[in-house]
């Protein structure tokens, strides 16, 4: 059972490591080459990570029997990640400018060791 628990996490950290570093070199991307976020297999990979990655999300959540809007950490997780999600797509998509489109992938990293932060220590203000 602790085998089944251990897989799952390693299978969520996993993607989320992988879900940022996609992130990121879209980003240098975004910046440089912006012609290469066109790329079917760059706008496509992305979502299937990040579907494993909220899918191994709620199971661990039922795993660990500890909910957003019960638990605070959760809760600041969840709100982080619309955040986060939010100033994705300014970054990729959305920002009118490509100084938007920076500032707003910068701040989407800083939401992201966020999320990591409340992850690791369960608190709501990770370094308080």
């Amino acid at each position: 059972m602790l085998d089944s628990y251990l897989l799952l996490k390693q299978i969520h950290v996993s993607t989320a490591v992988i879900s940022v570093t996609l992130f990121v070199v879209r980003g240098i991307w975004m910046m440089a080459w912006p012609h290469l976020l066109t790329l079917k297999t760059v706008r496509v990979i992305p979502h299937i990570v990040d579907t494993v990655l909220l899918a191994s999300a709620l199971a661990l959540t039922w795993w660990i029997s500890q909910y957003p809007f019960v638990q605070g950490w959760l809760t600041a997780k969840i709100l982080a990640l619309f955040v986060y999600i939010i100033l994705g797509s300014v970054a990729l998509k959305r920002g009118g400018t490509k100084r938007v489109r920076i500032i707003a992938w910068l701040l989407a990293l800083v939401t992201f060791a966020y999320i990591v932060a409340v992850a690791i220590t369960r608190q709501v203000i990770p370094l308080g």
